[in-house]
C-alpha cells in the first residue's frame, strides 16, 4: 500500500500528466496582454539578438536573476475576511509627495537600445499613469528632454565616475534641471560577467559600428556630453562611505542609496545621512550571490527602523510580488525589465499596459487579502512557506 501511495504520488506531480498551458504566440497589441510576462515574448521578438542579450542577461550562470523572482514563491498571503474591500487607496507617500501607487519605473541605460527616444517614451508613459520614473545616468535622452516629456523633473540614478569632477560635473546638472532626488547606484563596484548577453551577441550579424561608431560606450550618452570620459569608467571601485558623506555635503537634493542588502550597510546608510534605501542587487546584473532582494529586505527594513523609507526592485512581475514586498516594508518597489519588454514591443502604450496591469493585479490582491488600504499590509500579512 504505501509503495502504491508513492507511486500515485508520483503520477500527480509528474510534468507528463501536469495541466498545460496552450502555447501562445507573441502578442501584437498591448490590449492582448494578460500579464506582463505576455511582454516578454513579444520584446524578444522585436529585438535584435544583442539588444534582447543586454536585457535579458544576469551574470555568470544568471542565478540571483532567476532567485530575485523565484524567492516570492516561497512567500504566502494570509488573506483575511469580512473586510469592507468596497474602495481600495494605493497610495504612498515618498519626501512629502503623494503617488497614486507604490511602483515605481527603474532606473536603465540605454533605452535607445529598445525603441528610438526610448526615455521619451517611458516618460510620457509615466506622466499618463503618474508614475515616478528614475532616469540612468546612461541614459539615450537628456535629462532637459526627459523631464519635458515627464512633464516634472523625474529623479536621477548616478553612476559616479572615479573623477570626483566628473561626478560633480554629473550631480550639477542634474540639480540644475530641478531634480529633487539623486539615487546613487552602489551596486557595481567594476566590470561583470554578462555569458548570456555574450552568448546572443553570437546571434547578431549586425556591424554594432553602426549604432557605435567609435565603439566608445559613451558615444551618444547626451548626460556625460561636455566631460570628458576618455580613459574613464562610470563605475567607481574606490567608492566607500566617506565619499557618500562627500556627495551629501554637495547636493541639496534628496540621497537614496540603490543596492544596499545587508543590515550592516543599512545602519550605516543612516549615519552617513542618506534619505532612503533601495534594496537592489541591481536585477542580478553584477554578481551571482544569489540571494534574492525579498530575501534581503527584512533585514534592512529592521536595521532602519522608521528612520528613511526603504524601496526595493528585483523580481517583481505580480501584483502579489508587490503586495509581499510592501508586507515585509518596503514602502515602494520599483520594476525595470517588465517596463522594458512593453517599450521594447510597443513603445509608450506598451509601458501603459505594463503599468496598467500591475495596478490592476495589485487591486486585485488588496481586496482579496483583506487589506484595502497599503496602510493596513504588515509583517503579519505573509508567511515563508
Amino acid at each position: 500500500m504505501h509503495s502504491r501511495r508513492r507511486f500515485l504520488n508520483y503520477l500527480a506531480t509528474s510534468p507528463l500528466f501536469a495541466q498545460q498551458e496552450p502555447p501562445q504566440p507573441a502578442i501584437t497589441s498591448p490590449a492582448e496582454a494578460l500579464n506582463v510576462f505576455d511582454f516578454e515574448s513579444a520584446a524578444r521578438k522585436a529585438l535584435p539578438p544583442a539588444h534582447y542579450g543586454y536585457l535579458a542577461g544576469g551574470v555568470d550562470d544568471d542565478a540571483t536573476l532567476r532567485a530575485n523572482h523565484q524567492a516570492f514563491e516561497r512567500l504566502q498571503i494570509r488573506s483575511r475576511r469580512l473586510v469592507d474591500v468596497s474602495k481600495v487607496d494605493m497610495r504612498v507617500e515618498l519626501f512629502g509627495r503623494t503617488w497614486d501607487t507604490p511602483v515605481i519605473l527603474a532606473p536603465a541605460g540605454s533605452l535607445n537600445a529598445f525603441h528610438d527616444s526610448g526615455e521619451i517614451h517611458v516618460a510620457r508613459a509615466a506622466a499618463r499613469q503618474k508614475t515616478l520614473q528614475i532616469l540612468s545616468s546612461v541614459t539615450t535622452c537628456s535629462i532637459e528632454d526627459v523631464n519635458k516629456a515627464r512633464g516634472e523633473p523625474v529623479w536621477f540614478q548616478l553612476y559616479a565616475p572615479p573623477d570626483w569632477e566628473k561626478t560633480k560635473a554629473l550631480v550639477s546638472r542634474a540639480e540644475s534641471s530641478g531634480v529633487p532626488v539623486l539615487v546613487l547606484t552602489v551596486d557595481r563596484p567594476g566590470p561583470r560577467n554578462s555569458e548570456t548577453e555574450l552568448r546572443y551577441k553570437k546571434l547578431d550579424s549586425r556591424n554594432c559600428l553602426a549604432c557605435h561608431p567609435s565603439g566608445r560606450f559613451y558615444d551618444r550618452k547626451p548626460m556625460f556630453s561636455g566631460i570628458d570620459m576618455v580613459n574613464q569608467k562610470h563605475t567607481n571601485p574606490s567608492m566607500n562611505w566617506q565619499f557618500v558623506q562627500r556627495l551629501r555635503s554637495l547636493t541639496k537634493m534628496k540621497l537614496v542609496l540603490k543596492g544596499i542588502e545587508t543590515a550592516e550597510d543599512a545602519s550605516l546608510a543612516v549615519k552617513a545621512g542618506v534619505d532612503a534605501i533601495v534594496v537592489s542587487n541591481h536585477g542580478g546584473r553584477d554578481s551571482d550571490a544569489g540571494r534574492a532582494s525579498i530575501e534581503a529586505l527584512p533585514e534592512v527594513v529592521a536595521a532602519v527602523g522608521a528612520r528613511i523609507p526603504v524601496l526595493m526592485d528585483g523580481g517583481i512581475r505580480r501584483g502579489t510580488d508587490i503586495y509581499k514586498a510592501l508586507a515585509l516594508g518596503a514602502r515602494a518597489i520599483c520594476i525595470g525589465r517588465p517596463y522594458l519588454w512593453g517599450l521594447s514591443a510597443f513603445g509608450q502604450p506598451g509601458v501603459e499596459r505594463v503599468l496598467e496591469i500591475l495596478t490592476r493585479e495589485l487591486d486585485l490582491i488588496l481586496r482579496a487579502a483583506g487589506t484595502p488600504r497599503i496602510a493596513s499590509i504588515n509583517p503579519g500579512s505573509v508567511v515563508r512557506r
